[in-house]
């Protein structure tokens, strides 16, 4: 278990993500991206060789180390633990492997509602999930106050998507069967992920988390009336229990960001549903988030925008930059970075952010929307 002694974290020198995050006014667009502890950097895939990916995940030396890489290399404004979305269902007693060129296989995934008496519904996410507790502690030691640390969690349904699936899958048909065939048993595996969500979240920032960020990746999946019966109403408990459980530990404010993926018929609901930030895919048009959503925005690049030649890069980064303004927002991808990308591509487009953001606020750029 994680120690109080252990608690005592260098100060903090750059808190432009959470400024940002709580609407204040910062210096230049803070910028990160998902997945940016990945295969993408040669570093990590060293580590790879050495080590299978849940070995990484659940040893807090390892885990801390893949986090920090990223961070060596390019000037982010924010560092994520490595871990995955995945280690709630194995805590709840599913197996999970990470296959080579498949991605997470469930050999055994819930099938019948009567498999749902298999899950641990007591789980202790404290004991269970210690590792990652370890590795956020020990990561926010070894950052050195150079950045805030983020801690995430799957949602609900995308958790549950995999659950049944038994790994990734290009429809989630199995997962939207459940919702239309067996919706009492839907609802019971939703509330029990969400309870223990919440307390998996409390603990991270209990651990030394500064952000939290949840991800509805298969939001995509769900039209606007499957999206606010099986996925809004449990990703709002979440920001309201986790807000609740941090204050009555009085572990502070921190920000909370929810990233639905496809959810853009959704995101003036999500902008009143309890979080601080809502995290954009990259279909979404800046100027309609700008009109629906009334908190603070974070996105949303197309990942494969990182495959152009530098200069369109750039030009793209720009627009993107220019189109949100520099309040109220965080730079990010529209989703996770790809595997095969370019490590000089992130810098450019890291760079690019900032400096843009930078011009823009020393020369009051009149085509940038400023937002208050």
């Amino acid at each position: 278990m994680v120690h109080k002694s252990d608690m005592s974290f260098p100060p903090l020198k750059n808190d432009l993500i959470i400024r940002a995050a709580f609407g204040e006014v910062v210096e230049r667009v803070p910028v990160w991206i998902m997945r940016q502890a990945g295969r993408y950097l040669p570093e990590f895939q060293e580590e790879r060789k050495k080590h299978d990916f849940f070995t990484i995940c659940q040893t807090p030396e390892l885990a801390c180390e893949v986090t920090l890489q990223p961070i060596r290399r390019f000037d982010f404004d924010a560092a994520i633990i490595f871990s995955d979305i995945l280690v709630i269902p194995q805590a709840l007693g599913m197996e999970v492997l990470m296959k080579p060129g498949v991605g997470p296989v469930f050999p055994e995934p819930l099938v019948h509602p009567s498999d749902l008496s298999k899950l641990d519904t007591n789980v202790d996410v404290r004991t269970k999930l210690n590792y990652v507790y370890e590795a956020i502690t020990l990561t926010r030691h070894k950052l050195e106050g150079k950045v805030p640390l983020i801690g995430f969690t799957g949602a609900p349904y995308t958790l549950m998507g995999y659950m049944i699936e038994g790994g990734g899958s290009k429809t989630m048909s199995k997962a939207k069967k459940w919702l239309y065939a067996e919706p009492e048993a839907s609802h019971k595996l939703l509330k029990l992920l969400t309870k223990v969500i919440i307390a998996y979240l409390i603990e991270q920032v209990a651990a030394g988390a500064q952000l939290l960020q949840v991800f509805e990746s298969s939001a995509e999946y769900l039209g606007p009336t499957l999206f606010e019966e099986y996925s809004l109403p449990y990703l709002e408990e979440i920001a309201a229990g986790v807000k609740d459980g941090i204050t009555q530990r009085g572990l502070g404010d921190v920000p909370l960001i929810v990233f639905a993926k496809g959810a853009y018929h959704s995101i003036s609901k999500l902008s009143y549903a309890g979080y601080n930030v809502v995290g954009l895919d990259w279909t979404v048009d800046p100027n309609i988030a700008r009109d629906f959503v009334h908190i603070a925005v974070q996105g949303n690049l197309d990942p494969c925008a990182l495959y152009a030649p530098k200069e369109d890069l750039i030009a793209k980064t720009t627009e993107m930059v220019r189109a949100f303004g520099v309040r109220n927002y965080i730079a990010n991808l529209g989703h996770g970075i790809y595997p095969d990308m370019d490590p000089e591509s992130v810098r450019t487009f890291v760079d690019t952010v900032h400096r843009v953001s930078e011009e823009i606020m020393k020369k009051g750029d009149p085509y940038s929307q400023l937002y208050t």
